[in-house]
């Protein structure tokens, strides 16, 4: 019988590779918890989709009522968008998406009737798929203070992210935890 093996021997270097766990409930210790900023929505089906994906991330979302003749709306979208983008308020808290509402879409039809929106420019917040009317921001001289628009995105932040609906608000949110500072009414 013929040696098919040299007297040298040869070595295999077999590579096992590893294995990431696949969860299709993942937990929030490993989520992303950073700010998103999304595709303008043209069209009820897009706000649908990302209340929709950021409820299964518990991630308020942020939603920026204007149109493009609307000029207080062009002057209060860069400050909303640099406390979010680059300042990155919201992420310890368990983060924000944002996205602008094209309010002047042919294609958004009664989609600002049905979340009662009356002015332009309009935030807001979607905490866990539910329009949060009660503390939504109408009035530009607010949304033009930083310190209070801050604030104001904190807030919604907390109701989102990771630490409940209140923010420290313990079971069910009941201990009072100042985690409704800044909000107003419309």
């Amino acid at each position: 019988m013929a040696q098919l093996l040299p007297k040298t021997a040869r070595t295999f270097h077999l590579s096992i590779p590893q294995w990431r766990t696949f969860s299709l409930f993942p937990s929030a210790s490993n989520r992303s918890h950073t700010n998103r900023l999304f595709d303008n929505v043209r069209q009820p089906q897009d706000l649908h989709t990302l209340t929709l994906l950021n409820a299964a991330d518990n991630r308020s979302l942020i939603t920026f009522w204007s149109a493009s003749w609307c000029q207080t709306c062009q002057a209060v979208k860069p400050l909303v968008k640099e406390l979010i983008e680059e300042e990155r308020v919201g992420e310890s808290e368990g983060g924000l998406g944002f996205v602008e509402v094209e309010m002047d879409s042919t294609l958004i039809g009664d989609l600002p009737i049905t979340y009662r929106i009356t002015s332009m420019p309009t935030l807001l917040a979607f905490s866990r798929q539910e329009a949060q009317f009660d503390t939504r921001l109408v009035r530009p001289e607010e949304m033009k203070n930083k310190d209070f628009l801050r604030e104001w995105l904190l807030t919604e932040a907390r109701r989102g992210g990771r630490k409940g609906g209140a923010g420290d608000g313990g079971l069910f949110g009941l201990r009072d935890s100042g985690g409704d500072k800044g909000a107003r009414s419309a």
